[in-house]
C-alpha cells in the first residue's frame, strides 16, 4: 500500500468512527480543508459524502479530470463524482440514493440558506405519505468531527511540517537585517514576503505583521508606512504555506540602544515561552501550557498585558486546534497528544510603549516536546 493511500485510508477510518458515535448514515463535508484531507484534493469548490464504505468526492466541470488523477494513486478509496445542475442537487441525489436518514453536516461551514436547501430537497424526495419517521432523510448539525482527525498528524503530514518549519527557521535567521532604523514597516513586510517566496512557500499563510515602536502594542498591527525608528522594538509575525500546510513565527527586533522597559518585557515574554515549552507533554492539558506561560507574566506584573491565548494549532489552516488557551465552559480544553502540532507565542504589549511577542511551533512527542522553528 503507498504512503498517500495508507494516510488517507487511516484518515478515513478514524472520521467514520467519530461518524459512527454519532448515529449517522453519511457526513456531508464541505469545509475546504477538510475536503483535502478526507481526499487530497485541493481545489476551491467541491464536496464530500462519506458513507460507512465509500467515500464520494463530488466535484464541477472545471476539477474532475484534476480530481480523477489525484484520486486514482488511492486505489479505489475515492471516487470522483460530478453533476449537471448544482452542488446540493448532486448531494441529494447520491444520498436519496444511498437510502441515508440521519445525514451529518459541518454546523460551522454550511450556511442555513444551504441546509434549508438540502432539508427540503431531501424531504420533497421521500415517500409520500412518509409511514415510519425514519423515512424521511434528517440533517444532523455536527462539529469537529473532522477536526478531531486532524488534530494528530500523521506522519506524512510531520514530515511536511518539519520541513516548512525549517525553512520559516531560515527566512527568520535573515529577517534582522531587514530592520533598519528609517525602513518603512510596509518595506519590511513587503521583504519578508519576498523572502517566503523564495525559501519555497506557495504564499504567506496570512498577512505578514510588522509592527514598530508603539504599533507594537497592537497584536494584529497592519503595516504602515511608519518608519522604524532606533531605541525601539518591532514585532514581526510571518508565516507561510509550503505543500498545504501552515507555519507560522514572530520575533521581536530591537534596533539601537532599547529603553528599559522593552528590555523588561523582552526578557519576561522570553521566560514566559520557556516556561510554557517545557510544560508541553502528552497526557497535559492545553490550559496548563498557557497557564504556564500566564503565571510568568504575571509574576513579572504583566498578566494584564498578555490578553491572548498561548497558542494555535497549525496544519491546513493557520489557526487549527487545539488551542492553547484559558479552560473555558464553551471550548474543549484538550489533552495533549502526541502528533499535535501548535504555536506558543506568549506576548506583552503596553500602550504608548510598545509589544513583544515571541512565536516558536512545536511538535508534541512521546517525551515531550519538539521545537520545529529553530533559529
Amino acid at each position: 500500500m503507498s504512503s498517500a493511500r495508507s494516510a488517507i485510508a487511516s484518515r478515513l477510518d478514524r472520521v467514520r468512527a467519530h461518524g459512527r458515535a454519532a448515529e449517522l448514515d453519511a457526513l456531508v463535508v464541505t469545509h475546504l480543508p477538510n475536503i483535502q484531507y478526507l481526499t487530497g484534493f485541493s481545489g476551491s469548490a467541491g464536496a464530500v459524502v462519506l458513507l460507512p464504505r465509500e467515500c464520494l468526492l463530488v466535484v464541477d466541470f472545471r476539477y474532475v479530470t484534476a480530481a480523477k488523477a489525484q484520486s486514482e494513486p488511492l486505489d479505489g478509496l475515492v471516487t470522483v463524482s460530478t453533476f449537471e445542475n448544482s452542488y446540493d442537487e448532486a448531494l441529494i441525489e447520491i444520498l436519496v440514493r444511498e437510502g441515508s436518514a440521519r445525514v451529518g453536516i459541518e454546523g460551522a461551514y454550511l450556511p442555513v440558506i444551504r441546509f434549508n436547501a438540502l432539508a427540503a430537497g431531501l424531504a420533497s424526495r421521500a415517500p409520500l405519505p412518509v409511514a415510519p419517521a425514519e423515512s424521511a432523510p434528517i440533517l444532523v448539525a455536527t462539529e469537529r468531527l473532522v477536526e478531531r482527525a486532524r488534530m494528530i498528524k500523521d506522519d506524512a503530514e510531520i514530515a511536511i511540517l518539519r520541513e516548512a518549519a525549517r525553512r520559516l527557521a531560515q527566512v527568520a535567521r535573515g529577517v534582522p537585517a531587514l530592520v533598519v532604523e528609517g525602513r518603512t514597516e510596509q518595506q519590511i513586510a513587503a521583504d519578508i514576503d519576498r523572502a517566503l517566496r523564495q525559501a519555497g512557500f506557495t504564499k504567506p499563510a496570512f498577512d505578514t505583521i510588522v509592527a514598530s515602536g508603539p504599533n507594537g502594542a497592537l497584536p494584529h498591527a497592519r503595516p504602515t508606512e511608519r518608519p522604524v525608528q532606533a531605541g525601539e522594538a518591532t514585532v514581526l509575525d510571518f508565516g507561510g504555506v509550503y505543500d498545504g500546510y501552515c507555519v507560522d513565527l514572530t520575533r521581536t527586533v530591537q534596533v539601537g540602544a532599547v529603553s528599559a522597559d522593552i528590555q523588561r518585557l523582552y526578557a519576561a515574554v522570553a521566560e514566559a515561552q520557556q516556561a510554557a515549552i517545557r510544560a508541553v507533554r502528552p497526557g497535559e492539558t492545553a490550559s496548563v501550557v498557557d497557564a504556564a506561560a500566564r503565571s510568568v507574566l504575571e509574576r513579572h506584573g504583566l498578566g494584564a498585558a498578555f490578553g491572548h491565548g498561548t497558542g494555535h494549532g497549525l496544519g491546513l489552516e493557520v489557526h487549527e486546534e487545539p488551542r492553547i488557551g484559558r479552560a473555558t465552559p464553551r471550548l474543549p480544553d484538550e489533552r495533549l497528544e502526541p502528533g499535535m502540532v501548535f504555536t506558543i507565542e506568549p506576548g506583552a504589549y503596553v500602550p504608548g510603549l510598545g509589544g513583544v511577542r515571541i512565536e516558536d511551533d512545536v511538535l508534541v512527542t512521546e517525551s515531550g516536546c519538539e521545537i520545529l522553528t529553530r533559529s
